[in-house]
């Protein structure tokens, strides 16, 4: 098991998203008060890595849709990211 290290942005995402449920981007949007498209890169990033899982799955999200797509964190990573989250 590898720590997990996240930026700023990343861990203000994650923690939006939160660990239960999955929230939509533009709920995201809203929570995190960030530029879209610094969510919509900071989410691309995310995906890349595979921390986070748009519904439904695709590689990566464009800008024009993300407001009305789904994120939820991975469960495989769900425990690392809520330490990397929390000790920030």
């Amino acid at each position: 098991m590898k720590d997990i290290k996240l930026s700023g942005r990343e861990a203000t995402i994650v923690r939006a998203i939160g660990f239960s449920e999955s929230m939509l981007g533009a709920e995201i949007l809203d929570s995190t008060r960030m530029a879209p498209e610094d969510v919509g890169d900071t989410l691309n990033g995310l995906i890349a890595a595979g921390f986070v899982e748009p519904i439904p799955y695709s590689d990566q999200v464009d800008l024009a849709e993300m407001p009305t797509v789904a994120f939820e964190v991975n469960p495989a990573y769900a425990q690392q990211l809520r330490i990397a989250v929390f000790q920030r």
